[in-house]
């Protein structure tokens, strides 16, 4: 086997590939063989490094070395003069704004400070197409484990102990979760992975899959042994080629050796995990409506209960949990409990993954310790509003989440602190809006979404975001009333306590928590003031007890 002096990891994320970063690989190849250096010096394709602003980014180890929007021309520079000669390529440095200072590393960067990588680790550090690179850093040693020296109850216990919450957004604990699927009686169970991930801007779980598939394998692996499934599922949206490729090699590499398919390391336990393709329906991350796609069944969620772990798929047991919870399991193994649950704060314990977009300057995915303020995220990791303007709101948890205004940016991540502030942590999605966004578009924008997303199933979902969203549109086209904006809200109530699912319970959120927020920018739509961003002097008296439920 090649040893190599250097090797150049090159990002091949989904962002980064769309910024050619395939013609960065090719040419970087092209260019060693022709210098005589492609036998000491390997390029290696990795998966997100997370800085995606700044992509396409290249990592040159050992030296350290982190070079960023690098493009096709560029590879002839860094190989005449990092690789030959040892000289940096300054101009490819990350740069501070308004600092003028360079840093050469990850960790010089104030985007990767304040992070701690967790379920990221492997991402940008290993090739994901290759199962002995995750091998080497202790890929499949939890498995084995759990499978080697452990009892079900004892994996178990362990997940409990850590006290790790679902990632998927609603925050149930998972050791719970897997301890109650295990207590069902029955043959046959499930464990399936949820990866349909449908929130505006949201790439975690694509990133993971895509950067660190076997992750993924091995946890769902573990957690087939310690509820007694010998069979997952991983279900994910047909959108995502580049994960499902990566997928299907990790799989095949799994079971060629033998950490898939029958008595996986000579014990009695034996677990395989198929692929099923979700047609990008957003209802679809509700795990009943979940399982019924996997059947090829219409996705709709269905009436609870029975619960999955009671009447899952075909009928059987079933434990869904998301791609990011998975990320967390074989560290968890390894490292014990109680070192997952010193991360954090009392009741949310560990970190979370957010893709952080919108007005900031970093745009990227980025893990962080829970308990973490807004204020560091935004403008510590995130480098602050584009273009020196003024912050103005964040949206955290989607389509099913609220704004989030200045007054409470120091508000710590977690999740009761965000239900307490009229938002929710939901899988991650982190949007990031300036002076120059108007807020009722912002929740017009999420009310077309979620119209358009809901499965007809309930009357109040499939009427209620519809008449909720053509009362938006009359307003914005400046032909509403204030009669139309109380209907609206009495809608918004109405909506929540009739919903079948997650989806319409939490449709009206954006609706009610930028009324709440920006009562203003309604009523300048309504009275005709001239005031575009909301920044109008007119304020209701009583706008507060207007947010009241009747």
């Amino acid at each position: 086997m090649a040893k190599f002096r250097t090797n150049i990891m090159v990002c091949g994320g989904t962002g980064c590939l769309a910024s050619e970063s395939e013609k960065v690989i090719r040419n970087l190849n092209l260019i060693l063989k022709a210098r005589g250096y492609h036998e000491e010096v390997q390029v290696i394709e990795t998966g997100c490094f997370g800085f995606c602003e700044q992509g396409p980014i290249i990592k040159i180890e050992p030296d350290n070395i982190l070079y960023v929007r690098v493009g096709p021309k560029d590879a002839k520079e860094i190989v005449d003069e990092h690789i030959i000669k040892g000289r940096r390529v300054e101009r490819l440095l990350y740069e501070e704004p308004n600092k003028k200072k360079k840093a050469y590393s990850q960790e010089e960067m104030p985007f990767y400070k304040k992070q701690l990588r967790i379920a990221l680790r492997n991402c940008g550090l290993i090739n994901p197409e290759d199962i002995y690179e995750y091998i080497a850093l202790g890929g499949y040693e939890a498995l084995g484990k759990a499978l080697a020296g452990m009892s079900q109850d004892e994996v178990i216990d362990i997940v409990k102990k850590s006290q790790l919450r679902g990632r998927g957004g609603g925050g149930f604990p998972t050791g719970l979760k897997w301890e109650i699927t295990k207590a069902e009686e029955g043959e046959t169970k499930f464990i399936i992975c949820n990866a349909d991930e449908g929130d505006p801007g949201a790439f975690m779980d694509r990133s993971i899959l895509e950067g660190d598939p076997h992750r993924v394998l091995e946890a769902m692996a573990i957690g087939g042994y310690a509820i007694g499934a010998d069979k997952g599922i991983i279900y994910i949206r047909a959108e995502y080629p580049l994960a499902i490729k990566r997928l299907n090699i990790a799989l095949k590499q799994a079971r060629e050796l033998g950490f898939l398919g029958k008595n996986i390391f000579d014990t009695d336990f034996s677990f395989d995990i198929d692929l099923k393709y979700g047609a990008g329906a957003f209802v679809c991350g509700e795990e009943t409506a979940l399982i019924n796609s996997c059947e090829g069944k219409r996705g709709e969620p269905n009436y609870k209960p029975p619960y999955p772990s009671q009447e899952g798929y075909w009928g059987h047991p079933t434990c869904v949990n998301n791609v990011e919870t998975f990320a967390n399991i074989p560290p968890i193994i390894i490292k014990g409990g109680e070192w997952f649950a010193s991360i954090g704060t009392e009741k949310s314990k560990g970190t979370k993954v957010f893709a952080l977009t919108g007005k900031v300057n970093n745009v990227g995915l980025v893990e962080v310790p829970m308990g973490i303020t807004l204020r560091e995220i935004i403008f510590d990791v995130g480098g602050g509003i584009q273009k020196g303007r003024k912050f103005k709101a964040v949206q955290t948890g989607g389509p099913s989440g609220g704004v989030i205004t200045e007054d409470e940016l120091d508000t710590p991540i977690d999740y009761d602190s965000l239900i307490g502030i009229g938002s929710i942590m939901g899988s991650g999605g982190m949007i990031v809006m300036d002076e120059t966004d108007n807020m009722v578009n912002i929740a017009k924008y999420y009310l077309e979404f979620t119209m358009d997303e809901s499965c007809g199933r309930c009357t109040p979902c499939r009427i209620g975001t519809k008449r909720l969203y053509e009362m938006l549109n009359k307003i914005t086209s400046g032909k509403g009333t204030m009669g139309d904006i109380d209907a609206m809200k009495q809608l918004c109530y109405m909506v929540k306590d009739g919903s079948l699912c997650g989806l319409g319970q939490t449709a009206p959120n954006p609706v009610i928590s930028t009324m709440k927020y920006f009562w203003d920018e309604y009523v300048a739509f309504i009275k005709d003031i001239d005031h575009p961003q909301g920044e109008g002097k007119y304020t209701a008296k009583n706008k507060d007890d207007s947010m009241r439920k009747s």
